[in-house]
Order: C-alpha cells, then sequence, then structure tokens
C-alpha cells in the first residue's frame, strides 16, 4: 500500500516522520506532498493535513480513501472564523483524525464519518540515555516555535535579571531577536536527531504558551520531549498544563501571572521545588500509532 500524506503548508509535523517510519516498517510505502497537485489521480489513500482542502482536488482524487486529520485548531488571527469556514465548506472524507476531543468540538462536524483522536507522540531517539549524564551548562532551555515567545518578552528578560542562564533550540526570528536579553543563547535550526543533546544541556525545560486558543487547549510537544529526557518543567499556567500534571502524576513549577514576582519565581522554581517528572514512554510514537484502529482499513 502506497500512502500519500500532503502537508498543505509549512508547519512542523513530526506525525509525517512519525506515520511513515510506521507504514514503512509494516511493508508499505509513504510519499509526502507539500501540496495535493503532485499527488496521482489513481491514488489509493490520500491523507490530508487540514489547512483547507480544495473541492476540486478532493473531487479528482475521489477514488482515493481520504483521511483528513487536525492536528491543531485554526490559529489567529481570525482563529474562530477560520474553523467556521472549514466547518463548513470542506469536503467530505473518509475518516477524520483529531489530536483532542476539544478540537473535534471546536470544528463541530455534525455527520457520520468515522473518526478518531489521536495524541502527540515522542520520537524514540529522545528516550535514548546517554552513558554519561551531561554537565547542565545552561539553567533553562526552551525548544520549538519561537514567535510564540515574543508575548513573553518581560518574562525573559526575568530570567536573566534572576541571574539565570536559557538557551533557546531553534530558528529565532528576527523580530525575536532585537528584544531578547544580551545573555540568551540561540542555536538557530537544529536537526531533530539532535535536539535531546541540546535539551540536556539544561536543568529544566521552560514552556511558555500564549493565552490565545487554540493554544490553551493544545498538546505541548515540547512538554512531552522535556519529560521523555528527563527535564522537570517550568511553564506558564493554562489549562492543558494542568490536565496533563494530573493525567501523568507529574509536578511541574507554573509560573506566577504577576510580572512584578516574576524574578522571585525563578529564583524559586530552580531550587527546593518539589518536582516530579512524569515517565511518558507510552507516548513513543509507535506506542501512539498502535492504537489507531485506521491501519485495519488503510494497510490491507
Amino acid at each position: 500500500m502506497l500512502i500519500h500524506f500532503i502537508r498543505n503548508g509549512p508547519s512542523y509535523l513530526p506525525e509525517i516522520d512519525a506515520y511513515s517510519e510506521y507504514i514503512h516498517a509494516r511493508g508499505h510505502h509513504s510519499m509526502v506532498h507539500d501540496n495535493s497537485h503532485t499527488v496521482p489521480s489513481n491514488a489509493a489513500v490520500v491523507w490530508w493535513f487540514c489547512g483547507g482542502v480544495p473541492i476540486r482536488e478532493a473531487h479528482r482524487l475521489r477514488e482515493a480513501f481520504q483521511i483528513h486529520e487536525y492536528a491543531s485548531a485554526s490559529v489567529p488571527p481570525y482563529a474562530w472564523l477560520k474553523d467556521q469556514i472549514k466547518h463548513w465548506t470542506q469536503p467530505r472524507p473518509d475518516y477524520r483524525i483529531y489530536q483532542n476531543g476539544w478540537i473535534r468540538e471546536r470544528l463541530g462536524f455534525a455527520d457520520t464519518v468515522p473518526h478518531a483522536l489521536r495524541d502527540m507522540g515522542v520520537a524514540e531517539h529522545f528516550f535514548d540515555s546517554p552513558l554519561v549524564k551531561p554537565t547542565s551548562e545552561f539553567d533553562l532551555v526552551y525548544s520549538g516555535e519561537m514567535s510564540r515567545l515574543l508575548a513573553f518578552i518581560p518574562l525573559l528578560h526575568a530570567i536573566e535579571t534572576a541571574g539565570l542562564s536559557l538557551l533557546l533550540v531553534g530558528e529565532v526570528p528576527e523580530a525575536l531577536q532585537i528584544q531578547l536579553p544580551s545573555k540568551v543563547t540561540c542555536t538557530g535550526r537544529v536537526e531533530h536527531l539532535q535536539v535531546p543533546r541540546y535539551l540536556r544541556s539544561a536543568r529544566f525545560g521552560l514552556n511558555l504558551i500564549p493565552k490565545t486558543i487554540p493554544f490553551l487547549q493544545q498538546t505541548s510537544t515540547k512538554v512531552l520531549e522535556y519529560c521523555a529526557v528527563g527535564l522537570p518543567v517550568v511553564s506558564n499556567a493554562y489549562p492543558w498544563i494542568r490536565y496533563f500534571m494530573a493525567q501523568n502524576k507529574g509536578n511541574f513549577y507554573l509560573l506566577n501571572d504577576d510580572a512584578s514576582s516574576l524574578t522571585t519565581s525563578f529564583g524559586e522554581a530552580l531550587e527546593a521545588y518539589p518536582y516530579v517528572v512524569p515517565d511518558i514512554r507510552t507516548l513513543a510514537w509507535p506506542q501512539v500509532l498502535d492504537t489507531l484502529t485506521l491501519w485495519q482499513t488503510v494497510l490491507r
């Protein structure tokens, strides 16, 4: 079986690599397309990452088994409006996958299309423990989408004021770069296989999520990766992080929203707080993907 994945944009989608590895390990094949125009008309399985799905292209590929995956709800600006447009205009697929129940409710498709909830997983190389634990070069590390840090410039300066070091793993946009404290270290773009090494160079993982929909209700991949390498987590407080802590019996330091107390908060966070880093090996991608009953249909 050959499965065609359609990215539909520049978003970072680690699940595509996970799907491809899972499929190949079972003797099947996959191709990844930036858009649908390179998918042949005789494709048997087409897996869209939504985004909008062009009606004309869905019709051209009508003989295929079509899957719509919603790894996220729409992001600002006009997030609610964009989700409403998807609700009313997306062509009907054969199957839908949502990251979680909140996204399913947000999009609100009221039809009989079968669906599954498939949360984020973690690549297996994050669980590989080094033979020798590296010396912590930094106090805090932040990995992932950098543009979201623009909402946390005062907090980043509070880290420096508290005398703590911060490593940013990833490509930093210029709009953020010019506002960063002088002592922040940036790696630039890093291959995914190298990310665990950088994470382990710090004492704590930093998770900062803007208080906007849909980020408040969606899985933070960086938190999963921090836990996989054994890092205690410092985070701002919001619904998903509280849910994750409760579900996995973890204990993280949740920062005070009061900007004037942030310097003190960071001093407390990195000293005597009783952290619990949950064991999330069940969230390694192969285990997460094993739960999808969809394979019985598409890997035949």
